[in-house]
């Protein structure tokens, strides 16, 4: 890499300046994931669109993000993090404004596609930030109030919509990352460490961008569709057509000079674990958020803002405890949190299963997030300092763009599944008793896929500090 800058500490002012930078942009990314679920309702009613349709505002800015995040994080190593960063940025306020303005259900869905292409350009830059921009004895401080705050930006998202909601309109769900990306901005203009990418860029992997793309929207269609009408011909060949471009991609990117995933990055068996586990726990921890708000407003008839802040507690969890978590794991290496953490939230997920029209927020919805909140808190921050640490730091665009691919990837196809295969399909947001049955069955299933994450971990991670690289 040329022309950057001398590592930083975390104490300084410009190290500070960046961490709140890179926060900043990555929750505004990562909230709008969760803030839409609770606006879900009122964008039905506003649109009278059936659930499939509410399943693809989610999964329309899910999908994008899987797909380009990767390349994302490739364009920020060879063309410069900061310039990458910065035109996400702007490209994901143009596409939130698209979305706050949006007169069909349609165009919302269009607009959250577009907002996921900003979303999936500023994401692995501001994590690749952190890896190049401090010493690296604050690197694993860095990261772990990274994950801390971006996993509360994940769970404060209904609260926030639920608040907006109520006292303006969803359509303030989006319109406020306006002046967020504005603060981003400005402090990007004085403080964002300059790099000029790569000396030798190489050419761009179109092809393969263009393979995972394919490989993604295809399958993504086909399972939602599969969960409304059933496996029909043509749901069967369009999921053909996914697992071809799938196969392709990794055809494609063993045999292309200049592959956007070099698959080399995987022989360290540490990086290719915590991917595995990141799919697992990731993917169905987006079902969990996507329901339970859900089930807090269709079945238990609570409004926006008590189903948004029924999260609360997860949120501080995370506040408080996630930066050292990351000390922790990197004192003792990550196996232990990523193994029990895991477990503590599948733990969180069962007792959250009573939740239903009597529900009571101390004695059934408080123990559940609590719970969920340690064992999230726990691994979170360990996996991200590992998916990093694991990849040389001229690859830490790439190993963030990874990370962050397989972690919306997994959410975005969990979310596509679990729910019509619980029987949640149709106009089941407005039939409390058929939706409460799905939710418990999608729940139960939830629980089980995170539980499994926790045990891949401790099966196949070591159990020292030396995770080695590839």
């Amino acid at each position: 890499m040329s022309g950057s800058p001398a590592p930083l500490r975390l104490a300084s002012a410009p190290g500070r300046w960046i961490l709140v930078m890179t926060i900043l942009a990555s929750g505004m990314a990562m909230i709008d994931a969760t803030i839409v679920n609770v606006a879900l309702p009122a964008i039905g009613a506003t649109f009278e669109a059936p659930f499939a349709t509410l399943q693809w505002v989610v999964t329309g800015y899910a999908l994008t993000l899987a797909a380009f995040i990767l390349l994302g994080g490739v364009l920020g190593d060879r063309y410069g993090r900061r310039r990458v960063f910065v035109l996400g940025t702007v490209w994901f306020a143009l596409a939130s404004l698209a979305c706050g303005l949006a007169p069909s259900d349609v165009w919302l869905v269009v607009a959250r596609a577009l907002q996921g292409i900003g979303a999936a350009l500023l994401t692995p830059g501001s994590l690749a930030m952190l890896q190049t921009a401090f010493v690296p004895d604050d690197r694993p401080r860095a990261i772990g109030a990274w994950a801390g705050y971006g996993g509360v930006a994940t769970v404060i998202g209904p609260f926030v919509g639920g608040w907006l909601i109520d006292v303006a309109s969803w359509r303030w769900v989006f319109l406020i990352n306006l002046p967020i990306a504005a603060i981003v901005l400005a402090i990007a203009a004085r403080h964002a460490p300059e790099d000029h990418g790569a000396r030798d860029p190489g050419r761009l992997d179109g092809v393969g961008a263009a393979l995972g793309v394919i490989a993604l929207a295809a399958v993504t269609w086909a399972l939602t569709s599969s969960g409304e009408g059933g496996l029909t011909g043509p749901t069967l060949a369009v999921a053909a057509i996914g697992v071809a471009a799938g196969i392709a991609f990794v055809v494609h990117e063993r045999r292309t000079a200049d592959p956007m995933l070099p698959l080399g990055i995987f022989r360290s068996r540490s990086f290719s674990t915590v991917n595995a586990v990141t799919f697992v726990v990731y993917g169905a921890m987006g079902v969990v958020f996507l329901l339970l708000v859900l089930q807090l407003q269709v079945v238990t008839g609570w409004g926006p803002v008590a189903a948004g802040i029924a999260s609360l507690p997860t949120t501080l969890l995370m506040m408080a405890l996630s930066s050292r978590s990351g000390e922790l794991a990197a004192r003792i290496g990550p196996r232990v949190q990523m193994s029990l953490g895991p477990l503590v939230m599948a733990l969180g997920v069962l007792l959250l299963l009573p939740v239903g029209a009597r529900a009571d927020y101390v004695t059934d919805v408080l123990p559940g997030v609590t719970v969920f909140g340690l064992g999230l808190t726990a691994m979170v921050a360990s996996l991200t300092a590992t998916a990093l640490s694991t990849a040389p730091d001229e690859l830490a665009g790439l190993a963030s763009g990874i990370n962050n691919a397989v972690a919306r990837t997994g959410g975005l196809l969990a979310v596509a599944a679990i729910p019509p295969l619980a029987g949640l399909t149709g106009q089941v947001v407005e039939e409390p008793a058929a939706f409460a049955d799905g939710y418990r069955v999608a729940m139960l299933a939830c629980a089980v896929i995170i539980a499994a994450g926790g045990v891949l971990a401790g099966l196949l991670l070591p159990s020292g500090t030396d995770l080695g690289r590839p």
